[in-house]
């Protein structure tokens, strides 16, 4: 054992001693020149290494560097400038003084894939053919990383595509691994910010850049990601991905296919591309097992004008700074910077707390023309369809949608909105309505449009009409009505003629009935006040007792009845005094008539008859 230990320590103080010597022997700085035409020879890149190079002999073999640029032929500004830079080299060659490096390291360094940074083309530098089907030498590639690992810690990624706004990428750190036929195994992690949102990535995926720039291909396998900032949940949103994804560099295009993304309880699978051209083009085919946009999308209740205590309110958010010279004006620009085709299912999609199921959306978008060609899914029991199109190339944007409605309860509605109007039925609705901002405040302001609507086994809760009539009837006459202690009004069936104009809803042409009541009216609502007036001629048809004349003249005689205030207290006026005053002169002219007529030669007779034609 003594033996061992003194071989192993012979061993390793000659190893010790011999890079001693390697070190004072070869001169770090004689590579300076060979690097820099090395990486000028085989890309027309230039590099610029600050300072001296220096070895670094403990845990690996390394040359370290200061300050280094690398910029690319023609770019004003450079491509990568870094703190320091590390190459781990190899022993042997370095016995004949010849530099072979295995792993580059970046630390603190600042990549710029920007329009400055790119490389510009010589005007008089040849230009291959489109149809080159001839095979590439070497030197036709373009650039490639030809060393086996490469490591970046503590970087920034600052992207942009022409024009567009600068995407900045914190905390970079890259480990890559590649073989001779440059396929890499790639472990990233990093911070996105833009926005007033970070979405923080790791991730780990095997790359093919075989034939780069021409085509370079991505496997990701596992893709970890949280999204957090202003107008987002408190929680932020996180999950899991993994695709396939490839750039062509000819076509400028970026496709990815066999996605599998978890987004909070959300799945998400499908297949897109984006050519970026001068006007990118986007082609999406998406499929949720399940979309949840309540926990996807922070929802705004603060313009309904409802206490704190609802549902979805009690969630903080940091909310965006507004800008006050365009609050009031919905922001669309950005659509008229791209062209985009969509598709997308939803086997199950939950939206203000409704839960739609076989959704299909397929939008399109031209520069800015907003097209939703099919928006549809259902809901319950219901059907519900909403075609429509967004016309952003102006200044004033125009939506304009055309909703259908198929038995859809109206209750559900009404409470994704936060309207406190408790009325319940299946509903059937078709109209046209536009506006200038597509939200749900916009709607209760701004929009304008009409539709017919029809509403099947009306349930309104707070006044049974019935009641108030049957009950102001018994306070007048001995007519006694059928005992009810319903606080509701019931229906077989409701229409009427719908108009929206500045939030201000009217009701035409309104018409239910039911075994026990009929009603006709109209009315009106105040969207962004929640509050209404409407005025009913109701008919109850059955549940009395007593005078049956009387009985047949009520069921007759429509009562009129005013309904109005805030939706949330309601107030309520009933005319029936002028009704049985009516009823009650009717009635005694009709009896006055008959004694007349039955005692027509009496002079007593003759004198009421006068007083009668009088009046």
């Amino acid at each position: 054992m003594r033996r061992i230990l003194t071989t192993l320590m012979i061993l390793l103080v000659v190893l010790v001693a011999g890079l001693s010597a390697l070190v004072m022997l070869v001169n770090p700085n004689d590579f300076r020149a060979y690097m820099v035409r090395q990486v000028a020879e085989r890309s027309g890149y230039q590099l610029k290494l600050d300072g001296p190079l220096r070895w670094h002999v403990w845990p690996q073999l390394s040359i370290i560097s200061g300050r280094m640029t690398l910029t690319a032929p023609g770019a004003s500004q450079p491509l990568i400038v870094a703190d320091n830079m590390r190459l781990d080299v190899s022993l042997l060659p370095l016995l004949s003084h010849q530099l072979q490096v295995k792993q580059v390291m970046l630390k603190g360094s600042v990549i710029q894939l920007t329009p400055q940074t790119e490389a510009v083309r010589e005007n008089d530098a040849p230009v291959a053919p489109k149809e080159n089907t001839l095979p590439q030498v070497a030197e036709d590639r373009g650039w490639s990383f030809d060393i086996a690992g490469l490591q970046v810690a503590d970087s920034v990624l600052v992207f942009q595509h022409d024009s567009d706004e600068q995407v900045t990428v914190r905390n970079i750190r890259l480990k890559m691994q590649q073989n001779k036929q440059h396929q890499a195994d790639v472990d990233f992690s990093g911070n996105i910010t833009r926005n007033q949102r970070e979405l923080a990535l790791s991730l780990k995926a095997q790359v093919d850049a075989g034939d780069y720039p021409h085509l370079l291909t991505a496997t990701i396998n596992q893709l970890d990601w949280q999204l957090q900032g202003a107008d987002l949940p408190a929680q932020g949103i996180g999950g899991q991905a993994s695709l396939r994804a490839q750039w062509q560099e000819e076509q400028k295009k970026i496709a990815f296919s066999q996605l599998n993304l978890t987004a909070s309880d959300s799945v998400l699978k499908g297949e897109g591309s984006v050519v970026l051209a001068d006007r990118p083009q986007w082609s999406l085919n998406l499929q949720f097992d399940k979309l949840n946009l309540d926990n996807l999308l922070l929802r705004d209740d603060s313009a309904a004008g409802t206490s704190v205590s609802q549902q979805g309110q009690s969630q903080k958010s940091q909310p965006r700074p507004v800008i006050a010279a365009d609050g009031d004006v919905a922001d669309y620009r950005d659509l008229a910077g791209f062209d985009a085709q969509l598709v997308l299912k939803a086997k199950q999609l939950q939206w203000r707390g409704m839960p739609f199921s076989q959704v299909s959306t397929q939008v399109t978008n031209q520069g800015g023309l907003l097209k939703f060609n099919e928006l549809q899914g259902n809901l319950g029991s219901g059907h519900i369809s909403l075609p429509g199109s967004l016309d952003a190339r102006t200044a004033n944007p125009v939506a304009m949608f055309r909703p259908q409605l198929e038995n859809i309860e109206i209750g559900t509605i009404l409470k994704a909105f936060d309207y406190p109007i408790a009325l319940t039925g299946k509903t059937n609705l078709s109209g046209e309505f536009s506006g200038h901002k597509v939200d749900a405040q916009a709607f209760r302001e701004d929009w304008q449009g009409e539709a017919q609507i029809r509403i099947a086994d009306v349930r309104s809760e707070g006044l049974n009409f019935q009641q108030l009539v049957q009950q102001a009837v018994e306070r007048s006459t001995n007519v006694r009505a059928q005992e009810s202690y319903e606080n509701a009004t019931r229906l077989d069936l409701l229409t009427s003629n719908m108009s929206l104009k500045n939030g201000k809803v009217t009701l035409e042409n309104i018409s239910g009935s039911s075994p026990l009541l009929a009603l006709d009216g109209k009315g009106a609502l105040d969207l962004a006040r929640q509050q209404g007036d409407m005025l009913f001629n109701v008919r109850v048809l059955d549940g009395w007792k007593g005078d049956a004349e009387l009985i047949a003249m009520l069921k007759n005689t429509a009562i009129p009845l005013r309904v109005y205030g805030k939706w949330q207290a309601l107030n309520y006026s009933l005319q029936l005094d002028q009704t049985l005053r009516k009823y009650l002169q009717d009635e005694a002219k009709r009896r006055i008539n008959d004694w007349v007529e039955r005692n027509k030669d009496s002079r007593d007779a003759q004198d009421v008859k006068k007083l009668m034609d009088k009046k």
